[in-house]
């Protein structure tokens, strides 16, 4: 279709997707988004047929620190998404203007092999089109106008929404949709890991690429057990709310890489790689020896771990019998355990800043006041992001709480949306 006809067909037929994407009132303000990037690709590349894209970022719900360790997560997408225009050029040049962050660059197909820098989205942009190639699948050069309003640095995986956009891109362009959403997974992950240098997991692009609640059992991490979850979150009247806390100033390497080799560590112990391997009711029998061998922290976050992994299960039979108190209680009970066991919250390089628990904090004494929802840490943690589920109705309340004391606009209201990376055209 024409960038007229794509206008035209999104006010006039695409109300419905538009609701399911980003709740009825958001709506109006994404409609002029679509309008926004759909004027920006006719400035800039012309008047084409063209057709239109979106990918979300993501929400961990459940399953902190666990995926390293190939244990069980619970996630969702969100209605804050990368949004494109797109179409093929019939050449060997991959063409991207990015609105959101100025930016304008190239890719020749036919050289994508990793640079030296190892940074950037020209290189993760090779990376995708690599993995694509690897995994014995069609590429192209297609012109793409791409904004986004997933927010950077919070936790909600701004890289993989942009990753699985581009998947869903040349899936679509080049071959006719074959590969799945899990392809999309992987294809992001070869890409930061090769070309980026960045030891990701499958967790952010997985949740991005399906949409809705999914559940991810990484027991067999070269082919992990997917359940998108069948629940009507917006039936469920919760904004998932996403504070941001402050990064800090300490330098957290040493303390992400601290969870999974300690957790390996007990694992060790046992003669196995990873905690997923290790009998739990065998770890309590060898507890004393276990404390010895890898210390009382690494033994605490290996509790925390088989306690994890249950509650994932707990939460999806929550979901599957439309309990939605217990699903809030579990995820409550995931941010204590992050907060006692994990020890997550905060670093112990610098322990006068602790924007994280403060933000807990004052989250958990709002939410008791009320009786309501639930709060826990978001992602890898140490400083930065936490999460909370409240009702719509105390929403707007709950914002003005928390940015009375962390600052205007630290907290951001979302929904689950029930599509991950989509080609809008095919929808309507």
């Amino acid at each position: 279709m024409n960038l007229l006809e794509a206008r035209d067909i999104l006010e006039k037929r695409g109300q419905k997707l538009l609701e399911e994407l980003y709740g009825k009132s958001g709506v109006d303000d994404n409609l002029k988004r679509y309008e926004a990037v759909l004027k920006g690709f006719l400035k800039e590349f012309g008047e084409k047929d063209v057709k239109l894209f979106s990918s979300p970022g993501r929400t961990e719900i459940s399953g902190n620190h666990t995926d390293h360790n190939n244990g069980k997560v619970l996630g969702g997408s969100i209605n804050l998404d990368c949004v494109a225009v797109a179409t093929k050029n019939d050449s060997d040049f991959v063409n991207i203007i990015s609105e959101s962050f100025s930016q304008k660059f190239r890719v020749n197909i036919k050289d994508i092999e990793p640079g030296t820098d190892k940074i950037g989205t020209v290189e993760l942009l090779k990376g995708i089109l690599a993995g694509f190639r690897q995994r014995g699948a069609s590429i192209g050069g297609f012109d793409a106008y791409i904004t986004s309003n997933v927010i950077s640095s919070a936790g909600v995986s701004s890289s993989a929404a942009f990753e699985t956009l581009i998947c869903q891109i040349i899936n679509t362009l080049f071959n006719e949709g074959k590969l799945s959403k899990t392809d999309y997974a992987y294809i992001g992950k070869y890409a930061e890991n090769n070309y980026w240098d960045k030891a990701s997991g499958l967790l952010d692009q997985m949740c991005c690429a399906y949409g809705g609640l999914i559940s991810i059992d990484f027991a067999n991490p070269d082919l992990p057990k997917v359940e998108e979850m069948d629940f009507d979150f917006a039936g469920a009247k919760h904004d998932l709310i996403i504070v941001q806390t402050g990064r800090g100033h300490a330098d957290l390497s040493a303390d992400y890489s601290s969870i999974p080799a300690e957790m390996k560590k007990v694992a060790e112990f046992f003669g196995k790689s990873t905690l997923s391997e290790v009998d739990e009711d065998e770890f309590y029998k060898e507890l004393p020896k276990i404390r010895a061998f890898a210390g009382d922290r690494a033994v605490l976050r290996s509790i925390h771990f088989f306690d994890e992994n249950k509650r994932v299960d707990n939460e999806i039979k929550a979901l599957k019998n439309n309990d939605f108190d217990s699903f809030l209680k579990n995820i409550t009970d995931s941010g204590n355990s992050s907060w006692k066991y994990l020890q997550n919250v905060y670093t112990n390089a610098a322990p006068n800043e602790q924007g994280i628990t403060v933000a807990l904090a004052l989250s958990e004494r709002f939410l008791k006041e009320k009786n309501v929802g639930a709060t826990r840490v978001h992602g890898g943690g140490f400083a930065g992001v936490i999460m909370a589920m409240v009702p719509e109705n105390l929403s707007d309340e709950y914002v003005s709480y928390m940015d009375k004391f962390l600052g205007k606009g630290s907290s951001y209201k979302m929904k689950i949306r029930p599509y991950g990376s989509i080609c809008l055209d095919e929808m309507i």
